[in-house]
């Protein structure tokens, strides 16, 4: 399995030049001149503007400024934003864990909802209660998440006033050697709620398909003869192999919660990497698009390969090696 993990994280190195390179053609090719956004916009003197890309270098041809920025990237820098005068590692670690905070709490309540909607669903097949959690999962999986969190801010926020409208808070805890301040509770409810209805919608209906599929399995009818407890051969046999679909998709969807939370973390002011990759590029604020996109492009290709070695202890007849292959 060694082998196998070495070979996935040496495969990230293509991965991460065909994302560096797609992103900063894109970025270049933008219309505006950061070094005029740099110096404050229009009416900036010609002179200054020179000396602003001289000194960022981009008064050099575009493939030098491309050579220059795969440069960088082989030291481990990111680069400064132009906005914010900042390293962009910096900005990552200041704006990333919101975003996970934000992500992992809405894949919890997604998963865990999700799980039990789709077994109640698979073990009231055909019934009452099979189509309303169908309905229920398809209205998640349908409804806009601008819409649904400015509903929710609507009624448990401005109507009812049980939970603020919008922010991180100011007061959560300090997370020991981290220095990462967590969100109040009640700051982080609506957000998560919202951003993880699509995903619960998802994993009810994956896990009610799944746990029909494996519900005629020949080892069920054998684990029952063997004098198996209900419980016991529908956690530890049908569950158990139910979930490798299961996981596949709550592992894809993580990571994609990690960088698509854009429109939640903008509806609820969330402080998050989202939000922040969205403002750069509205200010053409380049080596902070840069570094974001290659930062989450690591996450998501990790994120994966968790889910593949997840594979190993749901399923034993998984084996990664040369064998396999």
């Amino acid at each position: 399995m060694a082998s196998y993990v070495l070979r996935r994280l040496l495969g990230l190195a293509p991965v991460l030049l065909a994302a560096a390179t797609l992103v900063w053609a894109l970025l270049f090719l933008l219309p505006g001149d950061p070094a005029r956004l740099i110096a404050g916009g229009q009416g900036v003197d010609s002179e200054v503007i020179d000396s602003i890309r001289a000194e960022w270098g981009l008064d050099a041809p575009a493939p030098i400024q491309y050579l220059r920025y795969l440069g960088k990237l082989l030291r481990g820098d990111l680069g400064v934003s132009y906005i914010q005068r900042r390293p962009v590692t910096a900005i990552i670690r200041d704006c990333f864990p919101a975003t996970f905070i934000l992500a992992v709490a809405a894949m919890l309540i997604a998963a865990g909802g999700g799980l039990v909607l789709g077994a109640l669903a698979a073990a009231h097949h055909g019934r009452l209660l099979d189509h309303l959690v169908l309905i229920l999962a398809l209205l998640g999986t349908s409804t806009p998440v601008f819409w649904l969190g400015l509903m929710l801010m609507l009624l448990f926020a401005s109507r009812l006033a049980w939970l603020p409208v919008l922010g991180y808070g100011m007061d959560g805890a300090i997370v020991p050697f981290l220095g990462i301040r967590l969100p109040e509770w009640d700051h982080l409810v609506l957000p998560a709620v919202t951003l993880s209805l699509v995903s619960l919608g998802a994993i009810a209906r994956l896990t009610r398909t799944s746990l029909i599929e494996t519900g005629s399995a020949e080892y069920l009818r054998t684990a029952a003869a063997k004098g198996a407890s209900a419980l016991r051969i529908f956690v530890y046999h049908a569950l158990k192999n139910a979930l490798l679909p299961v996981v596949t998709f709550v592992g894809l969807d993580f990571a994609a919660l990690l960088g698509g939370a854009v429109a939640t973390e903008y509806v609820f002011a969330w402080p998050g990497l989202g939000k922040t990759i969205v403002r750069a590029i509205a200010l053409k604020d380049l080596p902070v698009v840069e570094g974001c996109v290659l930062f989450l492009t690591v996450v998501f290709v990790l994120v994966n390969l968790a889910v593949d070695l997840a594979y190993l202890y749901l399923d034993p007849r998984i084996h990664y090696g040369r064998a396999a292959a």
